[in-house]
């Protein structure tokens, strides 16, 4: 398949909200997207990455009011939500009935808002919500260019091509424990989130 440029968006928002699986641009790099309600795409994706499917997947969302029913957040989450949009993933208690791949085992989500307007884009044509993880095989780098993500999964993977990305996947912060720990620094520093004494 070739690569799809972003005047085609339709093509893959078409593709993703019929169950398949799709490389995206976000504002970090390239990631391997499939909707968040569809189990049997989400163990695609997990499968073609090569990782274990229990390990859970992330959701990238365009508004806090897309994320708002699946999540029971501490207070401290609304302050770190202001650098939303941005390279910031935060894991955040999960309500009830929140749909089960998406979760760590502490019955958590993680959730980040992209900085980037083809990703928004995106996210709003397919319901605001889809689950994504990094472009890549798993223990390897990830994708930031269309290209690096076909020589990693071959043509047959629809890639929306953004053009060129960054080469820093972001920050994670656990919010379940208190105080929040930082599982990843990435753009964001801990000491620039203000969680640095």
């Amino acid at each position: 398949m070739p690569l799809i440029p972003p005047d085609h968006i339709e093509d893959v928002v078409r593709l993703l909200l019929a169950g398949e699986v799709a490389a995206i641009p976000t504002d970090t790099v390239y990631g391997l997207a499939a909707r968040v309600d569809d189990a049997e795409a989400i163990a695609r994706l997990a499968t073609l990455k090569g990782r274990d499917p229990q390990q859970p997947i992330a959701v990238l969302f365009d508004s806090l009011e897309a994320v708002a029913p699946l999540i029971d957040p501490p207070e401290v989450f609304h302050r770190l939500a202001a650098f939303w949009p941005g390279a910031l993933t935060l894991i955040v208690p999960a309500r009830p009935g929140v749909f089960v791949p998406l979760l760590v085992p502490r019955g958590a989500i993680g959730l980040r808002q992209p900085d980037d307007a083809l990703t928004r884009e995106l996210l709003r044509r397919c319901g605001g919500l889809l689950a994504v993880t990094s472009a890549n095989l798993h223990g390897q780098p990830a994708a930031s260019t269309a290209a690096e993500v076909v020589a990693a999964f071959g043509a047959d993977l629809p890639v929306l091509d953004g053009g060129p990305r960054g080469d820093a996947a972001s920050t994670v912060i656990d919010l379940t424990e208190d105080p929040p720990r930082v599982l990843r620094e990435g753009p964001l520093t801990a000491a620039r989130l203000g969680l640095v004494p």
